[in-house]
């Protein structure tokens, strides 16, 4: 019987996307694992690989078409020995990749984010109840390959709990069973919950076209349609600012030491790497979340997760919006390691080129617009973490020390909280501890 290939959810926020290229046509054969198109998603561009084996039949969504929404029929496959005929039969579910599971804690990134796009590792497997005396079977979708190797091993389908979807039996499912584990089994295990998928995106409420008045008074403009990464962005933002109570606290850093030391150690470094301010920062403020753990947290609805590890989001602009790849346990990282993983994940975010496990499961958000001259700036919480720092530029200004008037260049921060899960006291805690490691950093060579 045909099969149907199904849009994918190729991230936990994905409710449409754009099938940005096929790279089969109608009539040609494909096999499990090959790469058969590729779609844009609201982060990034990625490939999609066949689970199913047979021929394109039908290409019924073509390249370029925007807004698919995620499980929507885009092709079918015959199966072998099938003709064009079989097309008038209803499709057996295709096993096309779930929507990709998102990383413990994984934020809802206004990014973030790829590589290919592989299908999900199966579940151990669990056998399904025979049917009772009289019953009449029930249908059995399973993929061809499936099949066969069922058949060699002398397996009975009806008693194979499938890991595709709706439960359509695939290689993974029977590649480990044999007849006398279906024969030994005492009872069915149970089956793991399967995820809720993604909710469509909500309307955003109180927005009101300007469109209409400019054209009653005769208003020039350029209208540009909004592309799925800067809805995401509208979206999220919006429901960050009206759901979570924010506060602001800010603070001035002397970072005179700081650029002291990053000068001599890109100086020693041969060009194996070039340290940027923004990678003391991010080290900085990995070792103060483990000073202050309270700061690295999340709010659930009814209860705070804290994090073990500081996973710093790196907000970067690319075109039509912002990413916030994720350089991992920060804490642990050198200097050097982190400025070349930064520089390496903002590369591929610019080309479209991460993949979700890549701008998602981030604890802490880091904005900074130095480099624009920005002085000081309050940034919007990237849910559902708990708070961001926003990064300002530094300069030089007049300052008393000790009685006496020097010139330091100062450097302020905004760290912008979750008043649900950080406090006033917590917030403060951890800007005492930032200003600490950033104006002594020779604590972050340690």
């Amino acid at each position: 019987m045909p099969i149907d290939i199904l849009m994918p959810a190729l991230s936990p926020t994905m409710t449409e996307g754009k099938l940005a290229a096929w790279l089969v046509k109608e009539g040609d054969t494909v096999s499990s694992g090959d790469v058969i198109a590729e779609i844009e998603t609201d982060k990034a561009t990625m490939e999609v690989e066949a689970v199913d084996e047979g021929v394109v039949a039908k290409i019924l969504v073509a390249e370029g078409s925007e807004g698919v929404a995620v499980n929507s029929v885009i092709a079918r496959l015959l199966e072998e020995g099938e003709d064009a005929s079989a097309l008038d039969a209803p499709a057996a579910p295709s096993t096309a990749p779930a929507p990709v599971a998102a990383p413990d804690a994984a934020p809802a990134t206004p990014s973030a984010e790829p590589q290919s796009a592989a299908p999900q590792a199966a579940a151990p497997q669990t056998l399904a109840p025979a049917p009772a005396s009289g019953d009449k079977p029930a249908r059995v979708f399973a993929s061809p390959l499936a099949r066969r190797i069922a058949a060699d091993k002398g397996l009975d389908l009806a008693q194979v709990t499938g890991s595709g979807p709706h439960g359509r039996i695939v290689k993974a499912d029977v590649v480990n069973l044999d007849a006398g584990a279906q024969q030994t089994a005492a009872a069915p295990s149970a089956a793991s919950p399967s995820k809720p998928a993604p909710q469509a995106a909500a309307s955003l409420p109180g927005v009101m076209d300007p469109r209409p008045i400019a054209d009653a008074f005769g208003l020039e403009y350029e209208y540009e349609p909004a592309s799925a990464m800067r809805k995401v962005i509208a979206q999220r933002l919006t429901e960050s600012k009206q759901s979570v109570p924010h506060f602001y606290l800010t603070l001035e850093c002397n970072i005179d030491p700081l650029l002291a030391l990053r000068k001599q150690i890109n100086q020693d470094s041969d060009g194996s790497y070039k340290l940027s301010v923004n990678d003391f920062i991010i080290k900085a403020a990995a070792k103060a979340l483990q000073q202050v753990p309270a700061a690295n947290a999340a709010w659930t609805g009814d209860g705070i997760i804290r994090y073990k590890s500081a996973h710093i989001s790196v907000a970067v602009a690319i075109d039509g919006g912002l990413i916030t790849p994720v350089v991992r346990e920060a804490e642990s990282l050198s200097l050097g390691n982190i400025s070349n993983t930064v520089k390496d994940l903002a590369g591929r975010a610019k080309d479209g080129k991460l993949t979700p496990a890549e701008f998602q499961g981030g604890t802490f958000s880091i904005s900074n617009l130095g480099m624009f001259g920005i002085q000081q700036f309050q940034a919007v919480i990237n849910p559902p973490e708990g708070a961001i720092l926003a990064v300002g530029a530094g300069e030089q200004k007049p300052v008393v020390v000790d009685g006496e008037v020097t010139v330091q260049t100062r450097m302020t921060v905004t760290l912008s909280c979750d008043h649900r899960v950080v406090d006033g006291a917590v917030g403060a805690e951890f800007l005492a501890a930032f200003k600490q490691i950033i104006e002594a950093p020779t604590r972050l060579l340690v």
